[in-house]
C-alpha cells in the first residue's frame, strides 16, 4: 500500500502550540521560586542572628564563671563570640543585660514543656518538672549569668528591678496555664493557680539568690542548678504537706 507523503507522521512531535502551553507552568514555577528566595534568605539571616545571640550569652556566662562579672569586659565577650564590639551592641545594650535571662526563649520553652506534661499529673508537680526540664538547655547562658552579682550597686538595682518585672510577667503567664490544667470544679481555681505558679517561681528565685550569695562569700560549689532546683521543689512540697 502506498502512503501519502503529505500525511502526518504517526510519531508525535512537539508543536509550537504544545511548547507554548508548557511555558506558563514553567514561568509560574520560576516566579514561585523567585518569591521563595527572600523567605529563604530571611530565614538564614534570622538563624544567624539567633546563633550570634546564643554565642554571646554562652561566652559571657563562661567568662563570668572564670573571671567574675567585674573582670569581664564587653570586648572579652565579643571576642569570645568572634564578633566586634559594635556587633555586640546590636544585640545587647550593656554587659549587665546579659545577667537577665533570654526570657522569650526560656519562658516559651517552659510553657511548651508544661503543655507536654500528663494531664493527670498534680499541677504543682507538672510546673516543677517543666521548670527543671528548662535547666539543661539554658544552663550555659541565662541560668549561669543569673548567679553573678553586679559590681556597681546602682547597676545591681537596675538589673534586680528588671528581673523582678520579668518574673512577674512570667508568673502571670504561668498562672493562666496552670488554671487551664485545673479541673473545672476546683474551688477558688484562679487563686490556687496563682499560688502554684508563685510558689514554684519563688523556689527558682531562692536557688538563684542562694547561688549568688554563695559565689559572693566564697562558698559556691559546682552543684548543678538542676540538683539545687530539685531540692528546692522537694522543700516546697514538704512545706505544703506539713500538718498545720
Amino acid at each position: 500500500m502506498n502512503h501519502d507523503p503529505a500525511a502526518p507522521s504517526s510519531a508525535s512531535t512537539s508543536t509550537p502550540e504544545s511548547a507554548s502551553e508548557s511555558e506558563p507552568a514553567s514561568g509560574s514555577a520560576k516566579a514561585a521560586a523567585a518569591a521563595a528566595e527572600p523567605d529563604v534568605e530571611s530565614g538564614l539571616r534570622e538563624r544567624k542572628k539567633e546563633r550570634t545571640r546564643k554565642l554571646l550569652r554562652e561566652g559571657a556566662a563562661a567568662l563570668f564563671a572564670e573571671h567574675g562579672f567585674a573582670g569581664t569586659t564587653v570586648a572579652d565577650i565579643a571576642a569570645c563570640a568572634n564578633v566586634s564590639e559594635r556587633t555586640f551592641f546590636r544585640y545587647f545594650d550593656s554587659k549587665e543585660a546579659l545577667l537577665l535571662p533570654d526570657s522569650v526563649d526560656l519562658f516559651a520553652y517552659v510553657e511548651a514543656e508544661l503543655a507536654r506534661r500528663p494531664p493527670q499529673e498534680e499541677p504543682l508537680d507538672a510546673v516543677c518538672n517543666a521548670l527543671i526540664s528548662a535547666v539543661a538547655p539554658f544552663a550555659a547562658s541565662s541560668l549561669t549569668a543569673l548567679t553573678h552579682s553586679v559590681a556597681i550597686a546602682g547597676d545591681e538595682r537596675v538589673v534586680a528591678a528588671q528581673l523582678v518585672q520579668l518574673f512577674a510577667e512570667f508568673e502571670n503567664r504561668l498562672t493562666l496555664i496552670v488554671l487551664d490544667r485545673l479541673p473545672a470544679d476546683t474551688p477558688e481555681a484562679d487563686l490556687r493557680a496563682g499560688v502554684i505558679a508563685g510558689a514554684a517561681l519563688s523556689a527558682v528565685r531562692a536557688v538563684l539568690r542562694t547561688q549568688r550569695r554563695r559565689r559572693a562569700n566564697g562558698t559556691f560549689t559546682d552543684t548543678p542548678p538542676s540538683v539545687l532546683l530539685l531540692e528546692a521543689f522537694g522543700m516546697l512540697k514538704q512545706i505544703g504537706s506539713a500538718a498545720p
